[in-house]
């Protein structure tokens, strides 16, 4: 049987025209068949790579979508923390004083804190101040509430090492002061949505919001470091003299600008507490006073403006006092019955100013009040402006304001005017901001006149009859003039006021130093014209003048230093 196979099998290769045609049948019909499934495989391939392609792009594109989104919602819920609200606020030397930071608020989600008691515990010891009851109470009722608003960063890290998760830091921007209470009553601050709501902050609100300038600070006249020192003398001086409070203010009588400005007692603007008592205002643009003698000045200018007099001129007989309507005025002092027109400054009389006075008239007297605005509100880039207050040219009046009483103003009115009748006779605008350019306005008094008052105001510290010795600083001719008074609206309290200038041969600042209801210092032991004394006198001239003398004294090098002509003459004044 298996014979008869092979045999057949023989037959058919023999029948078999060629191997070729088998080959190729065979092959033929092989390649057909992988070459169908080639076919069929690239499809699937090209069908996947397409399928996945999709998949991919679908994939980056959710991804793009969402990161977008998230970066859109963070933008949109961040958008205080992540641009600048407000413009930084610079000194004239460019020193920063006022900048909006990224700060934080601590939140708490009580359903986040797991063992309440244990984290009442750690607030307590590393929050000593914050009421542990109240917040007990907010945890119990399960709502989202502030732990603490504005953090310091040493608070922020307090709270982050708890590892707490309920704690949440809600980002805001903050406003700080660089100096905290050194430009308190200048500055003023902001709210919780930076808007500003005292001081320079409210004045210049929508110029510091100004996206266009946001990256452009802006300039002030004050210059911190002479801030600092007129600032630390003063608190001195409330000190050593007991006093209530006291203001300083340092001004160029060219231009205006305000180089220093000081009120005691001040404050802490980055704790942003509310200020009621009447003691922090700004005493120096919103305190009223009757400001005394150094009204004097001003009737002797206008007695020399009008040519009635020169200051060698002679007024004999003047009496010990004179009977005004139903009262008697009269000096402190016991003076010489015929003294000169500068003796009556130097020694500070008040019959012979009145005197003088009679002889301007109460017209030019009206007229130069009027002039000088001293009964108007003060103009200054500040809202805390005080306003004179009003009163009647009755009986008496032209021979009490003669001396500074019955007619209150402003401190910061009294160095403006002062400024005009030394700078040559030219009304000045105060300003807190430093500018290039400045137009000289109207003269209140002739070249002449304003040469003649420096030099008077001069021999008040050097004369040995004069009420401010003390602020004789060598090499920066000093010149000036007292004011002792009753605080207005309350005559148990006096204020003694100093205001001076210098270089007094050709004035380039005007700086005032006063004290509320300063008390002896028994003490004190003063160094007055080389002679060692205690004091023993409640005066102007031993207290706002020696502490003006201070201030000179530290201030004064600065001053020569950044203005070239006043260098020049402290240079001159040193040699001679």
């Amino acid at each position: 049987m298996r014979k008869k196979n092979k045999r057949n099998k023989k037959v058919y290769n023999e029948n078999q025209k060629s191997f070729y045609f088998e080959d190729y049948f065979e092959t033929n019909l092989r390649n057909k068949k992988v070459k169908n499934s080639t076919i069929s495989q690239d499809r699937v391939y090209l069908l996947f790579f397409l399928f996945f392609s999709l998949v991919t792009i679908f994939s980056i594109k959710i991804i793009l979508v969402s990161l977008k989104s998230v970066e859109s919602y963070f933008q949109k819920n961040n958008t205080i923390y992540q641009k600048t609200l407000r413009r930084d606020i610079i000194d004239r030397n460019g020193v920063v004083v006022s900048r909006n930071i990224n700060s934080f608020h601590a939140a708490i989600n009580p359903r986040m804190i797991k063992n309440k008691e244990n984290f009442l515990l750690n607030i307590r010891l590393n929050f000593p101040d914050l009421k542990i009851e109240n917040i007990e109470q907010k945890l119990k009722r399960g709502k989202y509430f502030y732990l603490k608003k504005r953090l310091d960063q040493q608070e922020k890290e307090k709270l982050w090492s708890l590892g707490q998760k309920g704690i949440i830091f809600e980002p805001f921007q903050s406003r700080i002061y660089t100096h905290s209470n050194l430009f308190s009553h200048i500055l003023g601050q902001v709210d919780y949505d930076n808007y500003g709501v005292s001081g320079v902050e409210k004045y210049f609100d929508k110029v510091l919001k100004d996206k266009s300038l946001i990256d452009e600070p802006l300039q002030l006249s004050l210059d911190t470091n002479i801030q600092y020192i007129i600032n630390d003398e003063l608190e001195n001086a409330v000190t050593t003299f007991k006093a209530t409070g006291g203001g300083a203010l340092l001004m160029n009588v060219n231009n205006g600008e305000i180089l220093s400005l000081v009120s005691l007692p001040n404050f802490d603007i980055n704790k942003r507490s509310q200020i009621i008592d009447k003691n922090y205002i700004n005493k120096i643009t919103k305190g009223v006073y009757e400001l005394g003698s150094i009204f004097k000045t001003f009737t002797v200018a206008l007695a020399l403006e009008k040519n009635l007099v020169t200051p060698e001129t002679l007024i004999k007989d003047i009496p010990r006092k004179i009977k005004c309507s139903i009262h008697n005025i009269s000096d402190l002092k016991q003076f010489p019955k015929d003294l000169s027109v500068e003796e009556i400054l130097i020694r500070s009389s008040n019959i012979g100013t009145l005197i003088l006075a009679k002889k301007v008239g109460q017209q030019e007297f009206k007229n130069f009040i009027r002039n000088t605005s001293l009964l108007s509100k003060p103009e200054l880039e500040l809202e805390e402006l005080g306003t004179p207050l009003k009163f009647k040219w009755n009986k008496c009046k032209l021979e009490t304001i003669s001396y500074g009483h019955g007619i209150a103003i402003t401190p910061l009115q009294a160095t403006a005017t002062y400024a005009a009748l030394t700078n040559g006779g030219y009304l000045i605008k105060p300003t807190i901001i430093k500018k290039e350019n400045f137009v000289k306005k109207k003269k209140i008094i002739s070249e002449q006149t304003s040469k003649k008052v420096n030099n008077i105001l001069r021999k008040v510290v050097t004369h040995e009859e004069g009420t401010a010795s003390l602020a004789d600083v060598y090499g920066f001719d000093v010149g000036g003039k007292t004011g002792t008074s009753q605080k207005y609206s309350n005559e148990n309290k006096n204020l003694n006021t100093f205001i001076s200038i210098f270089p007094s041969k050709s004035p380039k600042y005007v700086l005032l130093v006063m004290l509320e209801n300063p008390q002896i210092a028994h003490d004190l032991i003063y160094d007055y014209r080389g002679i060692k004394i205690k004091g023993t006198r409640n005066e102007a001239g031993w207290n706002s003048v020696y502490t003006a003398g201070k201030i000179i004294k530290k201030i004064g090098p600065i001053l020569a230093i950044n203005n070239d002509e006043f260098y020049n003459d402290h240079v001159a004044e040193k040699l001679n």
